[in-house]
């Protein structure tokens, strides 16, 4: 089967998650939560999984674009009989200093010219296409019975229309309004217009409140927006990825599961926030990871509401993306031992507390002290990294490093709660270890660090040292390891992970963050304008609403992997404002009015 682009745009809440694709379809929706059974599955099986589509009479679906500045998808369609627009969104109505953000999608259509005719093809398939469906037709539309949540759909277009898949004339606004729990509140075409006008407000002045860099600024918008849909609204947990089991590489294993929050992402998430200045996502995301740390040790990842087990399973029913199975619902790495997260929870602590915008907490120093102390007596032991190898452990370059940054951030934080001994003894430790990780991990005779200490792999993730700060980017050893992972390790100019056989054999994709990370540190070790091509050749390979998936194919440079994924964009934000900041500081002079470039 020919693999379908991951063209789709993604709209949402907080509350919902949505992939609506270039020919106005549904195909991915999970209710009520991101994390909960698909309804609409098409992405995975394009014959049992469910869709919610327009399709135009003798016409044509025309581009799907974002609104300036929003989430808000819009689409045209055009027919021998006239032209109407699809507006698909997410309400998100400003209250406050919070947001109203029902578990709702709402699609408006509105004619444009002539009267157009159009089918619904609405296909619910709750529970991952496992449920018996029955719709049940209302006053107001229709109620979806079977599944785990009850659905209803209200609109102005008849529901036998609707079901029998007639015809109906786009003469007038007409809505469609899906809601998970319970009805949904608006009950006329002018109330969804308001909550249009509503959302789009809201969006637009979230935008305007992003701190966006001099390079790239377009790209770095749009990445800030997608990071937001990912962000749990009940709990400020964010989430890799929208979707699950979208394969890393066609014709393997690699499905997995990405709708959790993965501590390995939360520093560098925390950290993107805070320099696009939305401390409030990042002071929530801090918040929900101090919850889950008092709750019991620290695992890899977590559910969006803190949940612990993880459960994987497989869904044999389901064809999976482009016929490339298993679909897996859960994530085994749960279970995992990695002892980098205990140093990427204080990179989050230390990002946000150190800011001056944020009060001091001295609440928190038996977490930090908690934290350091565990990452010193795992500092010696295995662990199985941060690329979650299911039966390699080894001691990992990255998770050493890690245990490192715990130890050399906590003592700044302690120094700065005030509990100066403490500060002292861990800054010593931190001073021992940098010395031991880098002499370990460097291998003089292959110029570049290795994935695990005393190894001979090269592995992206050392791409990061620099920006760890456990040593310096202009470095003979981090310079020679950019240069040597370059040919090593890079495939149709893309940045793969590493090159040696895992636990599922060779790996073929190029994880796009890896691209990022070079671009990031190509400028860092002073070879800027390298740095400023190869990221414009990186965001080339977005999608056409300029959506990152998880993995590239060096071969065709096709997007793979789960979608959109956050981390991905993290990447694309830390490299353009790195690069920016210093093309600003090679320009060598003041600049009151910044261009927009």
């Amino acid at each position: 089967m020919t693999p379908p682009d991951l063209a789709h745009g993604a709209i949402g809440n907080g509350s919902v998650l949505a992939l609506v694709g270039p020919d106005t379809s549904i195909d991915w929706l999970c209710l009520p939560r991101f994390d909960s059974p698909s309804v609409f599955g098409r992405l995975l099986d394009e014959t049992n999984g469910g869709r919610f589509q327009f399709v135009p009479e003798q016409g044509d679906v025309g581009r799907m674009a974002y609104l300036r500045g929003s989430n808000i998808l819009r689409t045209e369609i055009r027919t021998a009989e006239g032209a109407c627009e699809v507006l698909d969104f997410a309400p998100r109505i400003p209250a406050g200093l919070g947001v109203n953000a029902p578990a709702e999608v709402h699609r408006l259509v509105r004619p444009l010219a002539g009267a157009p005719r159009l089918r619904v093809v609405f296909d619910p398939r709750p529970d991952y296409a496992r449920a018996d469906v029955d719709l049940a037709i209302t006053a107001e539309g229709l109620d979806v019975l079977g599944g785990p949540q009850r659905l209803y759909l209200h609109s102005n277009v008849p529901a036998t229309t609707i079901t029998d898949g007639r015809p109906f004339r786009v003469d007038r606004p007409c809505y469609f309004v899906l809601s998970a729990g319970r009805p949904p509140e608006v009950h006329d075409p002018h109330a969804v217009e308001h909550a249009f006008e509503r959302t789009r407000a809201g969006w637009v002045a979230w935008a305007k409140t992003c701190a966006l860099p001099s390079f790239r600024p377009e790209a770095v918008l749009r990445s800030a927006l997608c990071l937001k849909l990912h962000q749990y609204l009940d709990t400020g947990a964010i989430i890799a990825a929208a979707t699950t089991s979208i394969p890393e590489a066609l014709g393997t294993e690699r499905t997995w599961d990405y709708r959790y929050c993965w501590l390995r992402d939360s520093a560098f998430v925390v950290e993107a926030l805070r320099r696009l200045s939305y401390l409030s996502e990042g002071e929530r995301f801090v918040s929900f990871l101090r919850d889950v740390a008092d709750d019991g040790p620290l695992q890899p990842l977590y559910g969006i509401g803190g949940e612990r087990d993880l459960v994987e399973t497989q869904l044999p029913h389901l064809a999976g993306f482009a016929g490339a199975g298993p679909v897996r619902v859960g994530n085994a790495a749960y279970a995992q031992t990695q002892h980098d997260v205990m140093g990427e929870m204080i990179l989050c602590l230390d990002t946000i507390t150190t800011d001056p915008r944020i009060d001091d907490d001295p609440t928190l120093m038996p977490l930090i002290e908690r934290l350091v102390t565990e990452s010193i007596q795992a500092s010696r032991e295995h662990d199985t990294g941060l690329w979650e190898f299911r039966t390699l452990p080894r001691h990992y370059t990255f998770s050493k490093v890690l245990c490192w940054v715990a130890a050399s951030r906590g003592a700044r934080l302690a120094r700065r709660l005030g509990f100066p001994d403490r500060a002292a003894a861990w800054k010593a430790w931190a001073d021992a270890e940098q010395t031991r990780v880098l002499a370990g991990a460097y291998n003089v005779e292959r110029g570049f660090f290795t994935q695990a200490l005393d190894g001979v792999h090269p592995d992206a993730s050392n791409l990061l040292l620099a920006t760890l700060g456990i040593v310096e980017p202009r470095d003979p050893r981090f310079v020679s390891t950019v240069r040597e992972y370059e040919r090593l390790l890079t495939h149709g100019g893309l940045m793969q992970r590493y090159r040696h056989d895992d636990d599922f054999g060779a790996t073929t994709s190029a994880f796009t963050i890896c691209s990022f990370w070079w671009a990031e540190a190509l400028a860092m070790t002073g070879r800027l304008d390298e740095a400023v091509a190869l990221f414009d050749r990186l965001a080339g390979h977005a999608n056409a609403l300029g959506l990152f998936a998880e993995d590239i194919e060096p071969e065709t440079g096709r997007q793979l992997g789960n979608f959109p994924q956050a981390y991905t964009h993290v990447g694309l934000i830390h490299a353009a404002i790195t690069i920016g900041e210093l093309l600003e500081a090679r320009h060598g002079h003041f600049r009151a009015w910044t261009p927009w470039h």
